[in-house]
């Protein structure tokens, strides 16, 4: 029988984490005391199973596995099951998900990965340069003119910033078709096609009329943040889409989801083919452990899910680029905003740009002499 192995951190001691370990495999399933279960197949067929119990300094780490059966191989329902009421209780947090061969074929993880997103670049032997257009308040063409100095310098993804929605003074469709218009511009100047990826944000109906529109005006990419959209309307959203769909992690911080879990695997799980997250360079100092986990999980082997692209972001320096890429590996994006933003006039911007691409092909070429990426350690089916 398959199952779905999911891994808490408990602020309790090794003894306590017996019981409580107990009482979320009953909560996550069949939410009834012990004493209110008559029916015993229930056990055997849907009451989680503890599997393994360690210590974690004075915290404790739980690992129940529970049957696939219990999350009807839906979205909504597997986090329902892998962390819903549990994660209510204060002394919990979700760290792992193992899903099993069946939820990844019916989830479908990423359309394009990072093949994908190397063949809509054109890029295939180095790190990937990103950033961003912003900040929120400028018109259309005042983000579609910035758009221009990126693509010129030669910078490979362009994205919306997060905060960009469908404002009275910056209204999507014409953001949209104003950026589009710069990328095709540079394009003809240059050969060279920088990937633009409007944010699309809203309620669900909004959010694939979004959709539609970018696709029909001509991109080849999208961004959405999948916690403030909801995860099941984020894979929903993967699924409909025909461009590569880029992950951001606004709202990734408010629930009790260790960030190599959430956006390591149920991102990729859910179908982003890039992961954006908060990296150990930067304003945010996650962890540098906590980064190689995360970005080993959305590249590593998962049965036949197409690897994903890690973005770290977060506030990088250009100086901690080469590092950045050696840490990473090639296959990777590097996403750099203020570095860039806070060039004092256009030219200097410009500069600052291309020293970032720059930067990225040394730094690429240095990388490659370092461990291969587990994602190249086995062929990928994806959906």
């Amino acid at each position: 029988m398959e199952s779905l192995r999911v891994t808490y951190r408990l602020a309790v001691d090794r003894r306590a984490a017996e019981s409580r370990a107990e009482e979320i495999a009953r909560e996550q399933t069949v939410e009834v005391p012990r004493a209110a279960l008559r029916d015993e197949s229930l056990r055997e067929r849907i009451v989680g199973r503890v599997e393994a119990i360690d210590e974690d300094g004075s915290d404790s780490r739980v690992t129940i596995a529970y049957p696939i059966e219990t999350t009807a191989h839906d979205p909504a329902q597997l986090l329902n099951v892998a962390f819903g009421m549990t994660s209510l209780q204060p002394d919990a947090e979700c760290v792992a998900i193992d899903p099993p061969a069946s939820l990844c074929r019916a989830l479908g993880g990423p359309r394009f990965g990072i093949e994908g997103l190397r063949k809509a670049t054109c890029v295939e032997a180095r790190a990937l340069t990103c950033t961003a257009v912003k900040p929120m308040g400028l018109t259309p063409d005042a983000l579609a003119e910035r758009l221009r100095i990126f693509a010129r310098a030669g910078l490979d993804v362009v994205k919306d910033d997060q905060g960009l929605a469908d404002h009275a003074f910056c209204p999507f469709e014409a953001r949209v078709r104003a950026c589009l218009e710069a990328v095709d511009e540079v394009a003809q100047e240059t050969g060279r096609r920088t990937l633009y990826a409007p944010n699309l944000i809203g309620a669900p109906d909004t959010l694939l009329r979004q959709l539609r529109l970018a696709e029909d005006l001509g991109a080849h990419a999208v961004m959405a943040s999948p916690m403030l959209l909801g995860l099941p309307a984020f894979a929903e959203l993967c699924r409909r889409s025909s461009v590569p769909v880029l992950a951001h992690p606004s709202f990734g911080g408010a629930l009790r989801f260790a960030p190599e879990a959430l956006f390591g695997t149920l991102f990729r799980l859910f179908g982003a083919d890039a992961v954006i997250f908060v990296g150990y360079a930067g304003r945010y100092g996650t962890p540098r452990a906590a980064c190689r986990a995360l970005a080993d999980r959305l590249r590593e082997p998962l049965h036949g899910l197409r690897p994903s692209f890690p973005v770290p972001g977060g506030g990088i320096a250009l100086a901690e680029i080469p590092e950045i890429v050696s840490f990473y590996g090639r296959d990777s994006m590097l996403l750099i905003g203020g570095a860039l933003l806070t060039a004092q006039d256009d030219a200097e911007l410009a500069a600052r740009c291309r020293e970032f691409a720059h930067r990225v092909a040394d730094g690429s070429k240095e990388a490659d002499g370092r461990r291969p990426t587990r994602s190249e350690a086995e062929p990928s089916e994806g959906r």
